[in-house]
Order: structure tokens, then sequence, then C-alpha cells
């Protein structure tokens, strides 16, 4: 519902100059799905695959800056070769040949990045903080903008509909945010091309991100996968049909009204929609994969809350599938915890929320290459969509430029490591820690601190910074601690950071 946010304009442009593309190679016999148009930008340093249809049995010749490539179409009519790799720069014209002829020009090499998840990753950079300058700033012709489109389906799809853009004011606003943020840093800091597949569902289930016969393997997932089956058996085009009618009455009525209270919402028809288990891996992932790239950034997880503890499941399992199909080994994956959001809570709170920002950091410590952008403070309350993306894509660009470009800089939160009680205070031990060690934001009062005994009752705690790494934890109401917490609530109010402003990643030290 609310997480999933329509566009305020169709997310494809130029679609008719895809069309033409599509109807001129109609009676041509090789082909090229649209993640290779002109505009396109391939991972430097890498052997990238291309790949196409042609006639069964077909020569298909691929050439590109000097070096020339030749396979022959399977009897499905499949081909695919694989590029030595390129350095930095460009354009060049990728020309693929058979009985027909493709060229496709303007093509440069440098850094591609997968940017996906749900509606926080979608958001456009139209709708963010600072939109009518960042949009304005926008002319970087060296970056470059793909957009896949929202499609959900049980086959597995080999296209899809969109095509590269050249970053300017006209292409960037109904972009996703986060990643033109995240590439623009990138850009910057780098001075190499960067290319931007956006890939991104609001409202999505991290469930439709894997293939359903992965999650079929695993007993936890029988009932949610049965659930989806039960809505979608006896759903028909025209049951779908018949609610839309209905919806149309509804409206009328509502308007008639004078569009007084919520308008009515339109139907969902449950075989397409992003929470379906394999829907959004079969119809936007799955035309995707294989191609050359250097990471993956992914914001998602507010759809998965009520299975939060699955999650910490689900997570690795959806990132460990997508390394093992992509075949480019563990490529760098890096994601964005869980904002605070909703209400405030006058007392420690146990909440959903909270659980799979724990799932979430869990996955760290079970996969190599990971990295974690935590933003419990940069949220609204109000708003599951906090209009300020420029802190989440800082924050993903340190890791990046940290682990993967050389950059000598902190990149990771500070992390709970261990805990030790003296005479009923409470003394924890944080790594890693820039130089300058723990900080508390705005007041030297640490806030965020909950402290419970064995009766398992947390209470709210005082809190002080000792020495560079150690925060000591107390309360009078609890003489003998046994466990403490950290901005574990939705919306928790919390102020400890490292000196570069990195906020310590909320915990809980106990499994209770």
């Amino acid at each position: 519902s609310m997480l999933s946010t329509a566009r305020s304009t169709p997310r494809i442009l130029g679609l008719s100059l895809a069309f033409l593309l599509l109807f001129s190679v109609v009676s041509a016999t090789v082909s090229v799905p649209n993640l290779f148009t002109d505009h396109m930008v391939l991972q430097r340093d890498l052997e990238n695959p291309v790949w196409g249809k042609a006639a069964p049995g077909e020569a298909v010749t691929v050439a590109i800056a000097g070096q020339t490539h030749r396979t022959t179409a399977n009897n499905q009519g499949e081909w695919r070769i694989t590029l030595d790799p390129l350095p930095a720069g460009g354009p060049h014209e990728l020309v693929i040949s058979g009985e027909n002829t493709l060229t496709l020009s303007d093509v440069l090499v440098g850094e591609v990045w997968f940017c996906s998840g749900q509606s926080n990753m979608e958001w456009p950079l139209i709708n963010t903080n600072n939109a009518e300058v960042e949009i304005a700033s926008a002319n970087f012709p060296k970056i470059r903008l793909l957009t896949v489109p929202t499609v959900g389906l049980q086959e597995a799809q080999d296209d899809f509909n969109g095509q590269w853009e050249i970053c300017s004011p006209q292409t960037v606003s109904e972009f996703s945010a986060v990643g033109y943020l995240y590439g623009r840093r990138l850009y910057h800091t780098l001075n190499v091309p960067i290319g931007l597949i956006d890939d991104s569902w609001g409202g999505s289930a991290a469930e439709a991100w894997v293939p359903r016969e992965v999650l079929e393997q695993f007993p936890r997932y029988a009932a949610y996968i049965a659930d989806h089956d039960k809505r979608c058996a006896g759903y028909t085009d025209e049951v779908h049909a018949q609610k839309v009618a209905e919806w149309e009455d509804a409206v009328a009525e509502w308007t008639k009204n004078g569009s007084k209270g919520r308008k009515p919402r339109s139907p969902r028809d449950p075989r397409y929609n992003q929470h379906r288990p394999g829907n959004i891996y079969y119809g936007m992932v799955h035309p995707t994969i294989g191609y050359g790239i250097r990471g993956f950034i992914w914001y998602q997880g507010e759809s998965n809350a009520e299975r939060a503890i699955d999650y910490a499941h689900l997570f690795p399992l959806m990132i460990q599938t997508l390394r093992d199909k992509w075949g480019q080994g563990d490529f760098p994956f890096y994601w964005v915890q869980l904002a605070d959001f909703q209400d405030e809570s006058a007392e420690p709170q146990d909440h959903g929320w909270a659980y799979l920002r724990e799932s979430q950091a869990k996955t760290l410590d079970l996969l190599p290459n990971t990295g974690q952008a935590v933003i419990i403070d940069a949220g609204e309350g109000r708003d599951i969509h906090p209009r300020n993306k420029q802190t989440v894509a800082n924050r993903l660009a340190r890791i990046a430029l940290a682990r993967d470009y050389g950059f000598d800089m902190s990149y990771q939160s500070p992390r709970f490591t261990e805990m030790t009680v003296e005479v009923g205070k409470a003394i924890l031990t944080f790594s890693p820690l820039s130089s300058g060690g723990l900080y508390a934001f705005d007041t030297k009062e640490v806030k965020g601190f909950a402290i419970a005994g064995e009766d398992m009752k947390f209470v709210w705690a005082d809190a002080k910074i000792v020495g560079k790494d150690q925060v000591q934890v107390w309360s009078d109401a609890v003489p003998n601690p046994v466990a403490v917490r950290y901005a574990w609530g939705v919306n928790p109010v919390c102020n400890l950071y490292d000196r570069n402003g990195l906020p310590v990643t909320p915990f809980r030290t106990d499994d209770w």
C-alpha cells in the first residue's frame, strides 16, 4: 500500500525509439536485448558477456575497440560471446553482425552498478531534498542511466522495454535518487564513465526477488508460497476485470460525494504483483543476469518487517543466489539498513523493524564482500520515504570507495563487540572506529540505551562514553544488569556516532 509508490510519469522515456529499434530488427535475424543499446556502459577490466538471438546456426561476429569475436547461434537461436577486458574510456562502437549488422554507438567503458530494491531505491530524484538544484546540475554526459520497468511474472523473461540514456537535467528527474547520487559521487572521485541500472519496485517483498525453486528448498517459506498460490488460484482476467469495474464505480461514487476521505484503491492482480515468490526475479532480474557489473547497491526491507527473523536467512540467500546466477564471483553487495520511521516511543520498545535491522546487520558476518549503510538518523517519522537521499548515497559511496577503489577512509558504522558488567554497570565495546572515537551528537548525554536484569524488563539507561571505544550503561532501577539494547525500536531516539558522522549500528546483547 503505502510502500508502493506510483511514478508520477512513466518510468521509460523514449519508448517510441525503443519500438523503432524493435521493428527495425524484426526482419533481421541477429538481435540483442535492451541491455545493449547506444550509450551503454561496459564494466572496465572485466570479461564482459554479450549475447542475443539469431537464426539457428547463423554465424555471428562481435567487434569493439580492435577486438573481434566469432560464434554460431545454437539450435534455439541463442548466441553469446565474451569480450576481452577493456580499460575505462570510449566512446566505442559495438558492431554485431550476422545476416544483418547492428551498430551500437557511443559505448563507454567504466564502472557499472546495479541499483535495486523497493520504493526507497525507486524513489525519483525529483521528489528528493534539493531536487531543483540536483536536477539542474546533472550535466554528466559520462554517467549513463538504464531503467528496467516493473514486471512481475512467473516465466523467466529474456528482455525488457528500456534503453540506456545519457544523464542530463532532461533524463535524470525520474531516475533513482539514491542510484544517481551514488553514481555521481563515484564519478567525481574516480573520473571514469559510470553506468547505473535502476531495477527496483516499490513495496516489493524480498521473496519476489528470489527464484521460486530456490525458496521451495526451505520449509520456512512454504506458508508464504502457499498463501500466494491460494491468492492466485482461480484469479483470472475476468475476475480482475470485474474488480476493476467495481473499483471504477466506487471512484465515481467517491467523486460524486466531493472526493471526501481516501480515494478507493485500485485492485492489484496477485498473479503479477511484487510480492508473489519469484515474480521480480523472473520478470525484471532474469533479463539482466550476467551483464558485467562492479556490484549491487540495495535498499529494501520495509515489506519484510513482519517476517523479520526469516529475513536473516532470506536476505543472504537472495544475495548468494544472485551471485550464483550472475557467474561473476562474489561481487560487492552493499545495502541500506532500515531508517527510523513512525512514532517515537516513550518506553523501551520491541518492534519488527528492530529485528529486521538486526537481520540485515547479521548478513555482514555471513557473506563476504558485503557492506551496510546505517541510516537510523536519516528517516522521517511521518514518511516511509525520507527525502534525504544524499546522506544515504554518501554512506553507500564510502563503502565502495574504501573497499573497491582503494581510498583510505572509514566506511563501517561502529558495531557492538562485547559487554562486561562491573558493580552494576554494563561496559560495552565498539569496533571499528575512526581515529576520533565515539561521539554523542548534539548533547553530551548519550541517548538510546535501555538496560534489563534477569526479569527481561527494559528501562531507559544512563550512558557515558569512556575512552575512545567504550560506553558505560547503567540504571538505578537495575542493580544487576544482564542485557543492553541500543536504538532498538521503530523510531528510536539515539545519538551515538563515530567522528565521521557514521551512526552506531542498532543492536541488542540478548537473544530473548
